[in-house]
């Protein structure tokens, strides 16, 4: 196979450029906040929690200081027992289960769906025991979990539901009865993260929690800011977990921008899925019809694992920057190891770490980058 000239360099996520095209919006919000001197707490962090519960759907948003304290804070709030368990997804970022183990509780994993990554329910099933006093659902790379499922379970066993939704913000799930609602807005308390390379990311650290519930709300306003009712009265042991002004204003701006460029996302999705789809021991990301899916990233899975690092190899040769999420099992990690885990007890997971490669996906890459990319991928299927 004979590949097209080389692009201009391709990037997994460039930020760069999407931000060249908003910079005089970020000039000018910037701006506002170093002339207004709030720095904490000033108007923006207020404006753009009500701009982001709007979009979506009615949502109210407790901004945060990142991902990982939304995941902390949404514990917090259940008050759960020391050593309460908490069911989580073997194939996750290592946030999930963390935030868990801070607070003295206790990480129990549950296996996943082999086609879309996510929660698999009957895992979940498997997993309670008396002493389950949480299940975190984690919408990974931009599709919802099976929250029908979840959400049964949930209410069946009384046990509250969480959702992780760091890489799916946007996205909507669509329940037997015809209910349309957005990914974190389903369960008890939804989490998410504005870290840069997320879809609605802010130029530094950022989160917020979710949550229907405008009594929970105001509980998660109180818990990420020391616990205060009003200024120095702590009604609660809280954290100092602050979403930073200046942040705040910035994802006002790129907030406006957050559907055109999920549009651009679902697009760049279609031409890989067009050109990758009859590719010999390779399968295209999986798309459960009940989730829209905002495509935080574009994630093959080769059949054969032991070719995924060859392929990573032949595309990094190309110039094609890609990415393994997740390399390595989160009950393999020296920090979880006390959890007593052994190889082979979640071999989705397992088989997943070894099989998986991320593609670049960014509202700006071109056809022309793509095309390069796709024959990148077809080329090394001919070389064997």
């Amino acid at each position: 196979m004979i590949l097209p000239v080389p692009p201009s360099p391709i990037q997994l996520l460039d930020l760069a450029a999407e931000h060249a095209l908003l910079q005089p919006a970020l000039n000018e919000a910037m701006q506002e906040v170093l002339e207004s001197a709030a720095f904490i707490q000033g108007p923006a962090v207020g404006q753009f929690a009500a701009e982001l519960g709007e979009y979506l759907g009615g949502t109210h948003v407790a901004p945060c200081a990142n991902g990982t304290d939304a995941l902390t804070l949404a514990l917090m709030s259940l008050n759960l027992p020391d050593g309460a368990e908490v069911i989580v997804p073997a194939f996750t970022y290592v946030a999930t289960l963390e935030a868990a183990a801070l607070l003295g509780l206790r990480p129990v994993l549950a296996d996943v769906h082999p086609d879309t990554f996510n929660l698999a329910p009957a895992a979940v099933e498997s997993a309670i025991t008396p002493r389950t006093g949480a299940i975190i659902a984690v919408h990974l790379f931009g599709q919802c979990a099976d929250l029908e499922a979840l959400r049964t379970i949930s209410t069946q066993h009384g046990i509250p539901l969480i959702e992780d939704n760091a890489q799916a913000i946007g996205a909507t799930f669509r329940f037997s009865s015809g209910e349309i609602v957005f990914a974190g807005a389903v369960g008890d308390v939804g989490t998410t993260s504005f870290f840069p390379s997320k879809n609605l990311g802010c130029l530094g650290d950022g989160g917020a929690l979710l949550t229907r519930d405008s009594d929970r709300a105001a509980l998660l306003h109180q818990l990420a800011n020391h616990g205060q009712s009003r200024k120095y009265h702590h009604q609660r042991i809280g954290l100092n977990s602050r979403l930073d002004t200046l942040q705040a204003a910035l994802l006002r701006v790129k907030l406006r921008q957050l559907p055109a460029n999920t549009a651009a996302r679902q697009a760049v999705a279609a031409r890989y899925d067009a050109a990758l789809a009859t590719v010999p021991g390779l399968t295209i990301p999986a798309r459960d019809p009940r989730s829209s899916h905002v495509f935080h990233q574009y994630t093959i899975r080769l059949a054969d694992a032991s070719r995924r690092d060859d392929l990573q190899g032949h595309l990094r040769r190309l110039g094609v920057p890609t990415m393994i999420y997740y390399p390595l099992p989160v009950h393999a990690q020296p920090a979880y190891a006390y959890l007593g885990h052994q190889a082979g007890q979640f071999p989705v997971a397992e088989r997943l770490c070894g099989a998986v490669l991320s593609l670049p996906i960014h509202p700006l890459l071109t056809r022309e980058q793509q095309e390069y990319i796709t024959a990148g991928v077809q080329s090394f299927q001919a070389l064997e």
